[in-house]
């Protein structure tokens, strides 16, 4: 038996029956992979090595996509905590991943909104723009009106379908798409009739006009947050291109301008404000969420948004006074890009390869809505005449009639930190742990809008300061220095 076993040891790999070395063999030659979901529902497989950096796996994606603008684009994914991360370009791989469920899964998206999408220099980046907004749109976080998601949508069916032809689309062939979260048939049938009136308008042209609508909303591009404020309310906070914005009771209450803020910080579960006015005096606000990592998120995603759109806005670049985070002044590297949409580029126009949305069974009764399988989130729906937003989704109501924001169950989260994908038990968009009580409520968060404040408020009251001694954490604290007026 020895014997036999040291004369196969001789034989080359190739002849010996050892299976389980070969697959092992195999198996660390290649290394680890993960698997990046796409806005266009598709997925890839991209093998990596651990002690790269995030940018390596970032350059891999660009390249499968042939991106040129990236700058506005990352990756998202969860840890062992459900909660959503975007992926460092500077940090290893390692380091972040291994938080991760296996298989690896990363969900790309747009990071970044800018405030004119149709500025973009190529078309390959406006169609992911494209996708981005229409998921934005179907899983409640871009709420429409009837007649914006009829405009819009038959745009939308115009870029997939091209002209409308009696012969190949008969009734109801609009119900193989999914649009809202509460789609009716009475919507499909007001796209149809618009969507004949687009004959001649080629896909690049009506995604164009697509985006060109859209930038108008005011929830487009808006990054949410809910957090709680005082007496334990309800808030959303919202990163935008302008600065940041609240909402409570799906009213804007608040409208923080990135020129005005002069510090971002957390302290565990508790994000802070400092806000200055035309009179250089500082107001401070604060909020929390459920977890120190949740927190922590939202002051990156702030920093992060601060630093990208303020160097769109000024020819120099900003200086950060004080404790620096890291990838704020990374990004001073990367923001100059959006700056720069208009210039010519190195390369001529791509080629756009566009993939078939996902088609569903076509309504067969005429009931006033689909089945529950427009949304596998179990969130409830709100219906009237005018509306086709749900209720989970805040919504810019600009009259007194307006309906309260939903419990929140568990951990504040990004609104974004969803899975661009449906039907997982787990994913960006589960919800967290217990809901967490409020602190520093003793005031009102809001002063009073007036022409020496350098944001839109609810209230009179002022809230009261902390004391500006108190330290906070080295990696927490952010300053911003004057701005260049």
């Amino acid at each position: 038996m020895s014997h036999s076993f040291r004369l196969t040891k001789l034989l080359p790999r190739f002849l010996r029956n050892d299976k389980q070395n070969s697959n092992r063999a195999s198996e660390s030659k290649s290394g680890p992979v993960c698997k990046v979901i796409f806005l266009d529902e598709t997925d890839q497989l991209f093998p990596f090595k651990s002690s790269h950096k995030g940018l390596s796996l970032l350059d891999k994606v660009f390249s499968y996509l042939n991106l040129e603008e990236k700058d506005y684009f990352g990756l998202r994914y969860l840890d062992t905590s459900d909660q959503t991360h975007w992926l460092d370009p500077f940090k290893s791989l390692s380091t972040q991943l291994k938080l991760c469920n296996t298989p690896y899964t990363l969900y790309f998206g747009v990071k970044f909104y800018p405030a004119d999408p149709c500025k973009v220099r190529e078309e390959i980046t406006r169609y992911q723009f494209f996708l981005q907004v229409k998921r934005d749109i179907l899983q409640g976080r871009l709420p429409l009106t009837f007649d914006e998601a009829t405009e819009l949508f038959a745009y939308a069916v115009q870029s997939e379908l091209g002209d409308y032809d009696p012969q190949r689309y008969s009734t109801g062939y609009i119900s193989e798409f999914r649009f809202v979260p509460n789609q009716t048939e009475q919507l499909e049938e007001r796209i149809s009739a618009c969507h004949r009136r687009l004959v001649g308008l080629v896909p690049t042209s009506a995604e164009f006009k697509f985006l060109d609508k859209v930038k108008w909303y005011d929830m487009y591009g808006v990054d949410l947050h809910p957090v709680l404020g005082e007496g334990n309310q309800e808030y959303f906070l919202g990163l935008t291109p302008t600065g940041i914005v609240v909402y409570k009771n799906k009213t804007k209450v608040g409208n923080y301008f990135w020129p005005r803020i002069t510090k971002v910080t957390f302290k565990h579960k508790i994000f802070i404000i400092k806000v200055k006015d035309k009179n250089s005096e500082e107001h401070t606000y604060a909020f929390e969420l459920g977890t120190k990592a949740a927190c922590k998120h939202l002051w990156k995603c702030c920093v992060e948004h601060h630093a990208f759109f303020r160097l769109n806005q000024v020819a120099d670049a900003l200086s950060i006074s004080g404790k620096h985070f890291r990838s704020s002044s990374r990004r001073s590297k990367s923001g100059r890009q959006s700056r720069d949409t208009q210039s010519e580029s190195g390369r001529s126009q791509p080629d756009v390869p566009r993939a078939h949305s996902k088609r569903y069974p076509r309504r067969t009764t005429s009931d006033s809505r689909l089945s529950s399988q427009l949304s596998s989130d179990g969130l409830p729906y709100m219906q009237n005449d005018r509306s086709v937003s749900m209720v989970a989704a805040p919504e810019y109501v600009k009259g007194p009639r307006h309906r309260s924001l939903p419990e929140l169950h568990g951990s504040p989260k990004s609104t974004r930190s969803a899975p661009w994908e449906v039907n997982t038990d787990v994913g960006l968009y589960t919800s967290g742990r217990d809901s967490p009580v409020s602190m520093y409520s003793d005031a009102n968060k809001f002063p009073k809008k007036s022409q020496g404040q350098g944001s839109d408020t609810e209230s009179g009251h002022r809230r009261k300061y902390f004391p500006k001694n108190k330290g906070s954490d080295n990696e927490s604290d952010v300053s911003f220095s004057r701005r260049i007026r």
